[in-house]
């Protein structure tokens, strides 16, 4: 396939930054996939009881006029659910990319076959961006085994966009489905991102329990980003409002985490906090816009 090509987002009325590419239930009956995205629906109050194929979250974003960041999510080692294949996911995505923006996602535990996959999707198919979620993943973000596939990254100049805070992901499940909150502590980011201080990072969620921790990061290094999704914006604590409409406003991202949330449900919330109007367009596009060089 060709290399990927970004799409016009001139006319669009927001970039949502935080999509999931879902491998439809059934197809892997034995590994427990279906009683996952059951229990997810179920946490989230989602209308989803079956993932969204990529064609179906297309149709969805085009009928909206919005643009979105799509990515699956590799976590086979730790969760033994078989990974939507990148390559797979990015053969699919590419008849849409009048609205869709592929980013890809690689278990860092594949240590060198990583890096080179890494390699490969950003040359061979012009990859913007990867997906890392530190819970799913088990791995803290700093640690040193990760940092090959992350200058594998900055050198093709994309994005790394880390699931931080709690997870809806194994909860309510039996020992939370063997995820372990502590991995996704958004200040363990902070090293990554002293260390790769050219690395354009982005802090998915709201990141409760530890929100300042967030906001102590992404206002003290200049490459960090945070993405707004996850929750709805009802829910957002008192500081993260406060940060939105002050010294934050040009680092933070619409996102909604499709399909756990919908667009309609988060921009409907959106528009009843107290934002500043003339911040309202830097969080639902601009500030993407620039991030993604579109």
């Amino acid at each position: 396939m060709p290399k990927l090509k970004l799409p016009n987002i001139d006319d669009v009325v927001a970039i949502d930054i935080h999509t999931h590419a879902e491998e439809p239930c059934g197809t892997h009956p034995d590994d427990g996939y279906d009683d996952f995205q059951a229990q997810m629906a179920d946490y989230f109050k989602s209308p989803h009881k079956h993932p969204p194929t990529v064609p179906e979250t297309a149709a969805y974003y085009r009928s909206k006029n919005i643009a979105a960041v799509i990515f699956p999510v590799d976590a086979e080692r730790e969760t033994g659910f078989r990974r939507y294949k990148n390559e797979e996911m990015l053969e699919i995505a590419s008849d849409h990319l009048d609205v869709l923006i592929p980013f890809v996602s690689i278990d860092p535990h594949k240590g060198k076959l990583g890096v080179r996959e890494a390699r490969k999707l950003i040359e061979e198919y012009g990859v913007r961006g990867f997906k890392f979620h530190p819970t799913m993943q088990g791995f803290y973000a700093n640690d040193r085994m990760a940092y090959p596939l992350y200058e594998e990254i900055n050198n093709g100049g994309a994005i790394a966009l880390f699931h931080t805070g709690q997870t809806g992901v194994g909860s309510g499940m039996p020992g939370g489905m063997g995820m372990r909150l502590k991995y996704s502590n958004p200040m363990y980011m902070d090293d990554v991102a002293a260390d790769f201080p050219d690395l354009k990072i982005i802090l998915a969620h709201p990141s409760f329990p530890w929100q300042e921790e967030a906001l102590s990061v992404a206002t003290h290094k200049p490459n960090v980003y945070i993405d707004l999704s996850g929750w709805s914006p009802k829910y957002f604590p008192p500081i993260l409002v406060r940060y939105i409409n002050s010294i934050l406003q040009d680092k933070m991202l619409f996102g909604s985490d499709w399909p756990v949330i919908t667009p309609d449900r988060w921009l409907s919330d959106f528009a009843k906090i107290e934002i500043r109007d003339e911040i309202r367009p830097k969080v639902l596009k601009a500030n993407a816009r620039r991030l993604l060089g579109i």
